[in-house]
């Protein structure tokens, strides 16, 4: 599924709510400048699930794609006319594409996006793995995991019925999940490959449980970075991922798919999120 780089302008952008976080512009817009794409432009929307629908009636003429995120991934589904088989499978659509014959096409680069960022440091295959949470970015996790992953994952929840959410995750998307309350979640870290899903201070207790010779980590946050967790694991030696590393990943895919290019400026992109992060950084500092 790819949309189609032409002469004319195109137009593209991020939804979401809230939306003025989002790194997606810098990325993108990245890509375009270094691709030479000087008449595509990349903007972001505040939408919400109620707003999605009018929104998307609206598009017409040069809109090549979109990017979701929360609260859309879900409900954008039923307002698409095909989605892809991950999108399918984890019931999450991040990107939308929209064709010459005016389909609109869902599909999901998250997944394929946490595959490579850890291919990149070396991660293509681990005995076993720990998922850190159970929400929306944890099924996303369990989708890469099934690739990757050739024993169990374990998951460490909050409570009964998030168990039982990650273990039906795991038989849909054919992982074998065990799952552990979170008050034990310090055991998690002694796993090869350590997955955290949770939001912002949810892992700090678990600093000082870091081991001697950590594994690898990937922590799906990015703003502050790093986090609490990251940083001792990094102290320790251990290899350590960020949700830049993500972000930056998935949306690569996402350029390739928008624009019909065969490869996205994975490094251009990078280091658009790198400054403008360090320019919210030194925003925050100078604004205390």
């Amino acid at each position: 599924m790819t949309g189609q780089t032409t002469g004319r302008a195109r137009r593209a952008a991020v939804l979401g709510s809230p939306i003025g976080h989002s790194l997606s512009p810098e990325l993108h817009r990245a890509a375009y400048r270094e691709l030479g794409l000087t008449d595509w432009t990349y903007d972001r929307f505040e939408v919400t699930e109620r707003t999605l629908r009018p929104f998307l009636g609206e598009l017409s003429g040069p809109w090549a794609g979109l990017s979701l995120t929360m609260p859309l991934k879900r409900a954008v589904i039923p307002l698409l006319d095909e989605i892809g088989e991950t999108a399918a499978a984890i019931e999450a659509v991040n990107t939308v594409v929209f064709t010459d014959d005016g389909r609109r096409v869902g599909d999901n680069t998250d997944v394929p996006g946490l595959v490579a960022a850890l291919a990149e440091r070396g991660v293509t295959r681990v005995p076993e793995a720990v998922v850190l949470g159970a929400g929306a970015t944890a099924s996303s996790a369990l989708a890469a995991l099934a690739r990757i992953c050739d024993g169990e994952v374990t998951a460490y929840v909050r409570s009964p019925e998030r168990a039982a959410e990650m273990r039906g995750w795991g038989e849909r998307l054919g992982v074998e999940v065990r799952t552990a309350d979170w008050a034990d979640a310090a055991r998690a870290l002694r796993a090869p490959l350590v997955v955290a899903t949770t939001p912002a201070g949810s892992t700090n207790a678990l600093v000082d449980a870091v081991p001697e010779r950590p594994g690898t980590l990937f922590d799906v946050l990015y703003e502050p970075w790093p986090t609490p967790l990251a940083a001792a694991w990094s102290a320790r030696g251990g290899d350590v991922l960020g949700g830049l590393d993500l972000l930056v990943h998935q949306a690569v895919l996402q350029v390739e798919m928008m624009t019909g290019v065969p490869e996205a400026p994975l490094a251009a992109m990078r280091a658009a999120g790198e400054a403008a992060l360090a320019a919210r950084a030194a925003l925050r500092e100078h604004s205390v």
